[in-house]
């Protein structure tokens, strides 16, 4: 068995900030990741300037990837309206390959130790958590955070009731090289679904979009529902014509589920989407879990460093800092998800949205925070 202070069970985009973070308070990590790195990830892979203060304080190399500069928001509905609204904050675009493994040499550098297994289970008995792999290694910790993603077998033992619901919702990605403005990010109205657009580094175009599997199931592969469905979209299908695919083929991910999750689970601080996924149409999800692991590693360290809290004040403390920064911007994005299920309530609203562009607006208010 293996003791150290903290064990986060995922070596994502939250996992990492976190174990960054602590690490950098002198605090002992180890990571759980069950993938090697670098990785590719279905992810929309914009970053809202509100967490780019917080990343160069952790001295976090960001620039050196040479990310996009983002500040423009191109909204195009199936039958060709369009809206073109000015983003607050900005923010920037750096695919996950890249920006998971310049944060996974950084968490080396400073002493985290990252090991590629797979948590079978965690429990927590006496003030502390035994961590068992599938590949049977044993860990004790004073502290678990849970970063391990949208969803993981381990859901089930903890007997999370998100779990046990089935999600309509399928992601699929993939980049190209093609001509597309390196300032905006793009979201493409289809039916059954919406596709964003935006340039990460080395000139390369990441094209990610969610859909309804229902509306996917129809088609014999990917190629022939994009064609099909993506190509109604005269803006999408211009872009998909005109740009060549780097990856052999596209990734997937399905069962997304935008279904409330608990913030603590099992004495477990959860992080990143494993906390609460929004609606990748709010745009805000990699800069929330970055966020998310910032407020957990704060409170990690009052319990750990300082012995300034309890434990039950540290649960108390980061469900209530957890639903004052995200609950809102959750709901609005199941608000979306609902909207997207239904043709026409879809048709309705987005109708509304070009008609009244201050309703999108707002919709990017409620969704993004200030500052870090």
């Amino acid at each position: 068995m293996v003791s150290t202070e903290v064990v986060i069970i995922g070596g994502g985009l939250a996992g990492l900030t976190a174990g960054i973070h602590l690490s950098q308070k002198g605090i002992s990590v180890t990571i759980i990741e069950k993938n090697e790195y670098p990785k590719h990830k279905v992810c929309g892979e914009y970053v809202s300037n509100e967490v780019r203060g917080y990343l160069e304080s952790l001295a976090i190399p960001i620039q050196s990837a040479e990310p996009t500069a983002i500040n423009q928001l191109e909204f195009e509905t199936l039958y060709g309206a369009r809206i073109l609204q000015k983003l607050p904050l900005g923010g920037f675009g750096i695919s996950r390959f890249t920006l998971d493994f310049i944060m996974y040499k950084k968490a080396i550098e400073n002493g985290c130790t990252i090991i590629n297994q797979t948590v079978e289970n965690c429990r927590f008995d006496e003030n502390h958590f035994i961590i068992e792999t599938i590949e049977k290694s044993i860990y004790k910790a004073q502290i678990v955070l849970g970063a391990y993603g949208k969803r993981a077998q381990l859901d089930y033992s903890l007997k999370r009731t998100f779990i046990i619901k089935k999600s309509p919702w399928l992601g699929v990605k993939n980049h190209y090289k093609g001509q597309f403005s390196d300032n905006l990010v793009g979201l493409y109205h289809f039916k059954g679904g919406y596709c964003g657009v935006s340039k990460v580094e080395n000139d390369t175009i990441n094209i990610c979009y969610l859909t309804n599997y229902s509306s996917f199931q129809k088609y014999k592969n990917i190629a022939s529902f994009e064609k099909e469905v993506l190509f109604k979209n005269k803006r999408l299908k211009q872009i998909l014509e005109n740009s060549v695919q780097i990856f052999e083929k596209p990734l997937t991910i399905s069962q997304i589920s935008f279904e409330k999750k608990e913030p603590v689970s099992e004495h477990m601080l959860m992080i990143g989407d494993t906390a609460g996924l929004i609606h990748p149409l709010c745009g805000n999800g990699m800069a929330m879990a970055i966020h998310s692991a910032k407020i957990a590693s704060e409170l990690c360290v009052l319990y750990l460093n300082e012995k300034k809290i309890s434990r039950n004040e540290l649960e108390k403390r980061y469900s209530k800092a957890w639903n004052l920064n995200f609950k809102k911007r959750l709901a609005m994005g199941r608000v979306l998800s609902t909207i997207l299920v239904q043709q026409t309530l879809t048709l309705l609203v987005l109708q509304i949205v070009v008609l009244f562009p201050f309703v999108l607006k707002q919709i990017i208010k409620r969704t993004h925070g200030n500052p870090l």
